[in-house]
């Protein structure tokens, strides 16, 4: 060879060496160019944790390994090259390979599901994975029927192969096609996707301080790094998870999740004003968009995906017998993982609190704390149900204790407000809330403006219940955001751990509720002085 080369002029020489050496640079530096072995094609397959061990991890939500099978997944090219995706950012899917992305979860618990990569087509929820190292299915998700205590109910909500199931590449890839014939559409951004009717959503504290509070401990969790010092304090200020880009209520239309008073749509476009609101008849649409019609199949995307089911929740032990509330579920998860940062405080909360009352044209002190204090205006709320149709308490008992509670603010130079709710522009409500030290009052739907309450050492919710009568409502809602409880039958009350059981005997719902007022009034007295 090198003879052959000798032959050549120096000025040939010369112009050969030129042109390897630009033909060299250009096959290293242009897109697309062939190498000798093959072309360099990016690959967004998210390999299963079982597909592929030694590889890095996606960047995304912090993990905490539910079991091993349950890891997060990763991106690879064929180059060895590690493809860098933010926490928000949208996997593309025509990308030059047949694979699309495997399906992963971030975080788990029953009822509660976050996903990365999870498809839909013709309504049935997949999962496209090469095994099924997945939680029961039935810990995910149900039919969506509403619920009723029966056996036959309770087994017809039992999700089946319509409601969620698994796929395998080579199925997906058959059905839906590859890149030149790619039928999957991603649908950009962040999900939440509400599977279960309006049974419950129609109410201010079922979609509220269930709904919503789950969803914002659930993904304020799932981004959050584990910290045991951050979890376990009153520090308000942490790192922001992405923002949830769109909510879709499956199973209601759109009068399903709205309550009467109005105060979930006020919610709604007060805690997330970019959010989109999708509801049965627009997820009907992506059903109908993906059926298979004359042998073609399409299947909807989601990059990240919250599935939370009401059903699937109370499968779970911690909702199932000790709460019956949902966001149980979601909260003692993330809290077990050291992951519900400023838990004293329900700083995890405090964005979506201070939404609210800034929407209420309402001033919010975010100032980071290290301990909780007591405030320096101590503000008394009885929410009075006197003026509505049923669960209120006698006309004695009300009188009774209006008449202790002012007595006491007069001598301790406490502010003492009766709120009658229904009088009240939502505006004023959430006014009152925002300043309040101790809310109290019957049992009943007021009580969830214990949300907006700010956090102190001595602030506490004291609810009144026909004696012998409980309920885990506000009892567990307070407890999560940090705050005291205490039930009251007549003149006697009792606290965490001490509660009884949940029961409703005759006259809960009734107009004849006792109370002792003075009883009361030693009780807010006592939280205040720090002796209970």
């Amino acid at each position: 060879m090198f003879r052959r080369a000798a032959q050549f002029s120096r000025r040939d020489a010369v112009l050969l060496m030129v042109g390897a050496t630009a033909m060299h640079l250009v096959s290293s530096f242009l897109p697309g160019h062939p190498t000798a072995d093959s072309s360099i094609i990016i690959n967004t397959h998210l390999k299963h944790v079982h597909d592929t061990p030694d590889t890095e991890p996606l960047p995304g939500p912090p993990q905490v390994p539910i079991a091993d099978a349950l890891r997060v997944q990763t991106v690879t090219t064929t180059a060895t090259t590690t493809v860098t995706l933010s926490p928000d950012s949208h996997v593309a899917l025509q990308t030059g390979t047949d694979d699309l992305p495997f399906t992963s979860i971030v975080d788990h618990a029953p009822g509660w599901t976050l996903f990365r990569n999870l498809y839909m087509s013709d309504g049935t929820l997949y999962i496209l994975s090469d095994n099924r190292s997945f939680p029961e299915i039935r810990l995910m998700t149900s039919t969506g029927m509403a619920a009723e205590n029966n056996p036959e109910n309770i087994a017809a909500r039992e999700p089946t192969s319509h409601d969620m199931d698994y796929i395998t590449p080579a199925e997906a890839r058959r059905r839906w096609g590859g890149t030149k014939h790619n039928r999957v559409s991603t649908i950009q951004g962040n999900t939440l996707l509400v599977w279960e009717p309006s049974q419950f959503l129609r109410h201010y504290y079922h979609l509220v301080a269930e709904l919503f509070f789950g969803a914002q401990a659930f993904w304020h969790g799932a981004w959050s790094a584990p910290s045991e010092a951050l979890s376990n304090s009153a520090k308000l200020n942490h790192p922001a998870p992405p923002p949830l880009d769109r909510v879709i209520f499956a199973h209601s239309n759109a009068d399903g999740w709205r309550d009467d008073p109005g105060f979930n749509r006020f919610f709604m476009r007060a805690a997330f004003p970019s959010i989109t609101v999708e509801v049965e008849e627009d997820w009907q649409d992506r059903v109908v968009a993906t059926s298979n019609s004359k042998g073609v199949d399409r299947a909807f995307h989601f990059p990240y995906v919250l599935l939370t089911d009401r059903s699937a929740a109370h499968r779970g032990v911690i909702c199932g017998s000790e709460t019956q509330r949902i966001a149980a579920e979601a909260w003692d998860y993330m809290r077990k993982q050291h992951k519900l940062m400023g838990i004293q405080a329900g700083a995890w909360w405090e964005p979506v609190r201070s939404s609210i009352l800034n929407f209420a044209g309402l001033e919010v002190d975010r100032n980071d704390m290290t301990s909780l204090t007591v405030p320096k205006k101590v503000v008394i709320t009885y929410v009075s149900r006197q003026g509505v149709s049923r669960r209120k308490l006698t006309d004695a008992s009300h009188e009774s204790l209006v008449k202790a509670l002012t007595e006491l603010c007069e001598r301790k130079g406490w502010e003492l407000i009766v709120m009658q709710a229904e009088k009240l522009t939502k505006d004023a409500q959430l006014e009152v809330a925002s300043k309040t030290t101790v809310m109290l009052g019957v049992h009943g739907n007021g009580l969830s403006h214990l949300l907006w309450m700010p956090p102190t050492k001595v602030s506490a919710v004291i609810e009144i219940f026909y004696p012998g009568g409980f309920a885990h409502d506000y009892h567990w809602t307070s407890r999560a955001l940090g705050m005291s409880h205490y039930g009251v039958w007549n003149n006697k009350y009792f606290t965490y751990p001490n509660e009884p059981k949940v029961d409703y005997p005759q006259g809960f719902q009734e107009n004849n509720i006792p109370v002792d007022g003075k009883t009361v009034a030693q009780l807010v007295e006592d939280r205040i002085a720090g002796k209970v």
